[in-house]
């Protein structure tokens, strides 16, 4: 079969104006809910692309931690390719591929540090592993081997194997304060919804989008 062929009808449901929240973090609460009760793998990855000073793109998935209406809320060493990006161009791009509904979702807006008592609360809510890898590994850098970094890996258990692991001073959170929130649900004959939450003084304006 050629990729050209490599096709399938969205019949998992419809998305309708009146069935939409007036609050795009209450629908997507919603939908998050339904995508943890459908079992989906990793519900919470979503990807985030930046833009670095020469305007050239990238992203990578991570995992979504926390979101109220302030925002939506991830993790990362602070001298990594993201934050680097992001402290020369804060606008960012999340997108969460819920492929197994017929849905996706794609924020747009701002990312702005977390405070370090934040930062902390979090991180030592993480397990030991996870805390360690931390330290462990200089993100987006260059290394020799995979050898290499279990090696640190190994040197920075041993270092901190007794009582609880600091908070690295090189790792981070960020809020990303969205402007524009889009729903997409699949629909037959590629006829798929999708709606558009603006942000506009103050009021999110939503608007039907042709697929």
């Amino acid at each position: 079969m050629s990729l050209q062929d490599n096709r399938r009808e969205y019949d998992y449901g419809k998305l309708t104006r009146e069935s939409l929240s007036d609050n795009p973090f209450e629908q997507f609460t919603l939908w998050m809910d339904q995508a943890l009760e459908a079992g989906i793998q990793d519900p919470t990855a979503m990807s985030v692309a930046t833009v670095d000073g020469s305007g050239k793109p990238w992203q990578r998935m991570v995992l979504l931690k926390e979101f109220d209406q302030r925002g939506f809320v991830f993790y990362t060493n602070l001298g990594s390719r993201k934050a680097q990006d992001i402290a020369g161009n804060p606008q960012v791009s999340l997108h969460f591929p819920w492929l197994q509904l017929d849905r996706q979702v794609i924020v747009g807006g701002r990312a702005e540090r977390l405070s370090t008592v934040d930062v902390m609360k979090y991180f030592l809510s993480r397990p030991k592993g996870s805390q360690l890898a931390a330290w462990a590994s200089k993100q987006s850098s260059r290394i020799n081997s995979r050898q290499a970094l279990e090696t640190q890996f190994a040197q920075v258990k041993e270092k901190f194997a007794k009582g609880e692991i600091p908070l690295p001073d090189f790792w981070g959170g960020y809020r990303v304060v969205p402007e524009e929130i889009e729903f997409w649900q699949g629909g037959e004959q590629r006829l798929h919804d999708r709606f558009s939450y603006r942000l506009d003084n103050g009021i999110w304006e939503i608007s039907r989008l042709s697929p």
